[in-house]
């Protein structure tokens, strides 16, 4: 029998109000206004990712296959080498006629991280901005800027590693304002029974454009020349921005072929939030919210484990498994097709637990976001200690890169549950921190594996996992699905 609205707590009473309200009647079908908005986010951050991964593959022809790093110890705490493992060169050489340059090891790591020193730089920024221009002048103009830039690359490389250096900086800090801009954006047009598959299906294109840019920028260096990886993706970005231009509206208001009752349908749903920032931010009341700080720990943590994946998976395979490149490229990208089938598939069973009011939207966040970081760490852990079990190693690294993209239904969604006016200001926070664990996690793994190899990886995931756990922690503590004081409307400024 469910339980009547009187006998529940008062804070589960104020989170489950507006949702007691709301009827998903109008406008709910995938070609709907909304939908269509977020299937156009979904390929913007395809292309945002994919601007972002280019690199990765492309240095290795531009250096000629030089290894960004090599075993400086004697250890011998490694795995055998697989009767079929290939020698490091036997992969398929590159076209002649592109640029070669000898960058050391070193100024490859600085040029491949120059990127998130940028990034770091304007998530502020685009947050603040995104509140007083709108989300989709923001994320267009930072979308444009990235692409335009990409063009550059060729360029920056011929004139030295040090104005590509500074090239990634500037893309960096064009692709800063992107993601507080789609959030800004989508807290306009997502109703709270839908926010957590909306957001899901925009973010999935993060890691849909990393699985595909990882094949198609080998084959393009292969095949063409490295320069085209930066042309081809570059040029389609630029294009696709003028599609964002034309079809992306601020708000449902302004959507000219939107439909009436969708219309009424999403803002009496937003009703209780107000309408944006202008120049005025809490920022005081900002520092001493807990439920705020709830979101920023476990963003730290989670990416912290994210990014050590993201780059490091592919030298673990590489020095501890011994995969070859061929083996490397396709292990390395599985896992993140799996992140996007998650990311769906999460989002869209979060909404429809609060459809149907079995959990309140504190108790659905605080579920995706413990199971979103407590089954990557346990993974991780694992990992640790199956030690040469190749098919294992994969199956529990895969597994904790899929399984981590259930945050996205769990705290990744509460800026807009606590604050929807500020939801690009405070992402712009969150992903801050996130960023700087994206900066600290490599740097660490170097660290921690420059010993005895298999002892050193231990520690790696046994920190990222114990990082997880502690976010968890906290999250679970401390998160709150309500609108916070701070954030809602204050008509002494209207």
């Amino acid at each position: 029998m469910q339980q009547s609205t009187e006998d529940r707590p008062e804070s589960d009473q104020e989170d489950a109000a507006p949702l007691l309200n709301q009827q998903l009647s109008l406008g709910k079908g995938l070609c709907s206004a909304r939908y269509s908005l977020v299937l156009i986010l979904h390929f913007s951050l395809f292309m945002m990712y994919s601007l972002r991964v280019n690199l990765s593959i492309a240095i290795i022809a531009m250096t000629n296959g030089t290894n960004p790093g090599s075993l400086t110890n004697s250890s011998t705490d490694v795995c055998p080498n697989r009767s079929h493992a290939q020698p490091n060169g036997s992969h398929r050489a590159f076209t002649q006629g592109a640029p070669v340059y000898d960058w050391r090891a070193e100024t490859q790591g600085v040029i491949l991280s120059a990127l998130f020193y940028g990034y770091l730089f304007t998530q502020l920024l685009g947050g603040y901005w995104s509140g007083q221009f709108g989300g989709k002048l923001v994320l267009g103009y930072g979308l444009l800027s990235t692409s335009a830039l990409m063009l550059l690359v060729p360029l920056a490389a011929g004139l030295g590693a040090v104005y590509l250096i500074g090239l990634q900086a500037l893309l960096g800090m064009a692709e800063g304002v992107i993601f507080p801009a789609q959030y800004m954006l989508l807290a306009k047009w997502a109703p709270p029974l839908e926010r957590s598959r909306l957001i899901q299906l925009a973010v999935a294109g993060c890691t849909f454009g990393t699985f595909v840019t990882f094949p198609a920028a080998g084959i393009i260096c292969q095949y063409v020349g490295w320069p085209y990886v930066f042309y081809i993706f570059g040029g389609i970005g630029c294009v696709w921005c003028g599609f964002w231009f034309l079809l992306v509206y601020e708000d449902p208001a302004c959507h000219p072929h939107i439909s009436a009752g969708e219309k009424e349908y999403i803002v009496s749903s937003l009703a209780n939030q107000g309408i944006s920032h202008g120049r005025s931010l809490p920022l005081l009341a900002m520092i001493k919210s807990l439920p705020l700080w709830a979101i920023a720990v476990p963003c730290f943590c989670s990416e912290w484990l994210f990014y050590t994946l993201l780059t490091s998976m592919p030298t673990y395979m590489h020095e501890v498994l011994h995969f070859d490149i061929r083996e490397n490229g396709l292990l390395a990208a599985l896992p993140y097709i799996g992140n996007w089938l998650c990311a769906i598939v999460s989002g869209v069973l979060a909404d429809f637990l609060l459809s149907k009011q079995v959990f309140s939207i504190a108790t659905v966040r605080k579920l995706f976001s413990v199971l979103g970081m407590m089954l990557p760490a346990i993974s991780l852990v694992a990992v640790s200690y199956v030690g040469c079990d190749y098919t294992a190693a994969v199956v529990f690294l895969t597994l904790s890169m899929t399984v981590i993209s259930m945050c996205g239904a769990g705290f990744y969604t509460k800026h807009m549950d606590i604050a929807p006016r500020y939801a690009g200001f405070v992402l712009g926070v969150t992903n801050t921190l996130g960023t700087v664990s994206g900066i600290i996690a490599p740097t660490a793994v170097g660290f921690l594996t420059s010993q005895d190899l298999l002892t050193g990886w231990r520690n790696v995931f046994c920190v990222s996992a114990a990082l997880n756990l502690f976010g968890r922690l906290f999250y679970v503590t401390f998160g709150r699905g309500t609108i916070q004081d701070w954030a809602r409307e204050d008509t002494a400024l209207q």
